[in-house]
């Protein structure tokens, strides 16, 4: 099993006609990823062509999904107009908006927040890397891939994987991949201040996949989300799950990449995040390159087989 998406899924594009959306629509084509529409507004009617792979272009979300069933949009719009995309998909009841735009401002997404409240759609970043879920073919192919994640790097198999930084979710994924760990699904939350879907939110789907063994989790310095989804561990998981947060050496006040990453509080710093995940028994790595060892000696400890 998988959470979130499945080989089956099938996805449409916002912004397939831009050079980046575009691309990467072509690489989930290669993936074997269901993309079966496209959006852009004054665009509909024309084709997006990959390869021997025709995907018809859309006005709207909700025609789009109307004509071909897809249930999940990827969101490859600039940030001025990005709010009002992922509104589209609330709209038209999409199951799930992933938001790949990096820069939307903080009170177009607070207007989002607010609009989303009750809604049948849930929201993957924005500023996020995206999801997969790895597939049985040459290079996990054959799954889902939404988002800008390489697919190349993913094996099918139980480690769930969740995290606030693109770089450090591959990173995570190779460590695994190299050690012959396959992963159920791997999910990028994104690094704003202000996003849809939380460490926690996650963490209870991974919980509650009878396929998945075991969790990484992956977070940094600001908000106390990762604090959040740790006591939930704590009283709730029994899967083993190894945490690493990012930031340890940040200076206090200042921001250091996402939008998300400033210390306001006193459960915001690293050192902060570090001691509550090891009160919660989370195993910690210590540095980056030791998430995939750390997640190995916490299911050794709990007597579960990972691979």
């Amino acid at each position: 099993m998988s959470i979130l998406i499945s080989p089956d899924t099938k996805i449409m594009v916002q912004g397939i006609t831009g050079a980046f959306g575009g691309k990467h629509a072509g690489l989930s084509i290669d993936y074997g990823t269901q993309v079966v529409a496209g959006v852009t507004p004054g665009k509909g009617g024309q084709t997006f062509e990959h390869g021997d792979v025709k995907v018809p272009i859309f006005n709207t979300v909700a025609e789009a999904a109307a004509a071909t069933g897809a249930s999940v949009s990827t969101i490859f719009v600039p940030p001025p107009f990005a709010a009002d995309a992922i509104l589209e998909c609330v709209d038209a009841k999409i199951d799930l908006a992933v938001a790949i735009t990096e820069g939307i401002p903080v009170k177009d997404m607070i207007r989002v927040k607010r609009a989303m409240e009750g809604s049948k759609t849930r929201l993957l970043g924005p500023n996020c890397p995206g999801v997969v879920t790895p597939g049985e073919g040459p290079d996990s192919s054959g799954g889902c891939r939404i988002g800008i994640a390489p697919g190349y790097i993913h094996k099918k198999g139980h480690v769930g994987v969740v995290s606030r930084s693109g770089t450090l979710t591959y990173e995570a994924v190779y460590q695994l991949t190299v050690k012959d760990i396959g992963q159920s699904t791997c999910v990028g939350i994104g690094g704003d201040p202000v996003n849809g879907t939380s460490h926690l939110d996650i963490i209870k789907l991974f919980n509650e996949d009878p396929e998945t063994h075991g969790i990484i989790l992956i977070g940094e310095i600001g908000g106390n989300a990762e604090v959040e989804a740790a006591r939930w561990i704590k009283d709730n998981c029994t899967k083993p799950v190894a945490g690493f947060i990012a930031g340890a050496t940040a200076p206090p006040g200042r921001r250091m990449g996402h939008a998300g990453a400033i210390v306001g509080g006193a459960e915001d710093t690293a050192e902060a995040k570090i001691k509550v995940f090891r009160e919660c028994g989370i195993e910690v790595a210590e540095t980056p390159s030791d998430m995939a060892d750390a997640l190995l000696r916490s299911a050794k400890a709990k007597g579960i087989e990972l691979s």
